[in-house]
């Protein structure tokens, strides 16, 4: 018998993998066919081709970063409902980009070389921002073990940064060109994005993953409680303090590129878990390429909808992941699992 659900098991895996392997295949090749220009233009059809193959590796890991963030985070508060966005990290790590490119701005006007772009800080300012968001959230939660006051907290940091962001955009309106690059950082999106984004967001990508990675089985049994994981020899302070790092560099990465894309490290790690299981080693990996394939889809949607502009793409994840948390908050309320 229980040879026979092993193998159901793996057989329902390598179902799993196969179809996010063939939506992978399909959203690639979709995004490379699809968009401005003609690829068979004699002039311009490789230049039309690389800039989409630019925007679709940027997309891929916007999401890649979002969805493994969103799991070391459901695995540090022990509750899936918690992710980068819903908890202020997202919003963090949006402020820690406009303060950067404002500095940036002034600092042109002194010392700062006119040929070195702000995409080459801009990274770190984000990674800033959500270190700092997560940070005072832990800080604010420390005695509370209610995930009700931590969903409180994250709501309040979020509109407190969002709040910040909207007067520093007010104040970035008096530079026409300041303005515009603040604008088009917050609503966000990959349109525009390049191959100086994917040098800098890749190597944090890359290594906050492999960290995540390497601590699947301490967030197992974490999953158990507190103190049965230090009975078990698990450092919790230690967690604590890589997890927000790692969390920080993926969500900072991703806002980099990508713009304030709520709800992906929430709604992909859920729509995951019934299917690879509860497991980091398998949650993790599975969570990284569905993401990347959902924020690459979003992506693809813009450009399919018969629109007049380009809409944002965080307005798109948004549009999909805001009714599904609604959904999964209503029924974690009713059954008691956040009292």
């Amino acid at each position: 018998m229980s040879s026979l659900s092993t193998n159901d098991e793996s057989h329902q895996l390598r179902t799993i993998w196969g179809g996010m392997v063939l939506l992978l295949l399909l959203v690639t090749y979709a995004s490379l066919s699809f968009g401005t220009g003609d690829l068979n233009d004699a002039t311009m059809g490789d230049d039309y081709l690389r800039l989409r193959g630019y925007r679709l590796v940027n997309s891929l890991l916007a999401g890649a970063a979002l969805s493994v963030g969103g799991v070391l985070v459901q695995g540090l508060f022990r509750n899936p409902l918690a992710s980068p966005s819903i908890l202020g990290t997202t919003a963090g790590a949006s402020l820690g980009g406009i303060v950067v490119l404002m500095v940036w701005n002034v600092l042109l006007a002194t010392w700062i070389p006119p040929w070195l772009p702000a995409e080459l800080v801009l990274p770190f300012g984000c990674v800033l921002g959500a270190s700092l968001s997560l940070l005072v959230l832990l800080y604010v939660t420390r005695h509370s073990k209610s995930m009700v006051s931590v969903l409180l907290t994250g709501f309040i940091l979020s509109s407190l940064f969002l709040a910040i962001g909207s007067l520093l955009l007010s104040l970035a309106q008096d530079t026409f060109e300041l303005g515009r690059a603040v604008v088009a950082f917050t609503l966000g999106g990959v349109e525009t994005k390049g191959l100086t984004h994917i040098a800098f967001a890749l190597p944090l990508v890359v290594i906050g993953s492999s960290a995540a990675f390497s601590w699947s089985t301490s967030l197992d049994v974490l999953l158990s409680g507190e103190e049965e994981a230090q009975s078990l020899g698990v450092d919790i302070p230690l967690i604590r303090r890589w997890a927000i790092v790692w969390t920080a560099v993926l969500t900072g990465a991703a806002v980099a590129i990508g713009g304030n894309l709520a709800f992906v490290g929430l709604v992909v790690p859920h729509a995951l878990r019934p299917y690879v299981g509860v497991r980091h080693s398998r949650l993790f990996p599975a969570s990284l390429v569905g993401g990347a394939i959902f924020v690459a889809g979003a992506d693809l949607l813009i450009r399919l909808l018969p629109v007049e502009g380009t809409i944002p793409l965080g307005v798109i994840t948004g549009l999909v992941g805001a009714p599904v948390f609604l959904l999964l908050l209503k029924k974690n309320l009713a059954g008691g699992d956040f009292a």
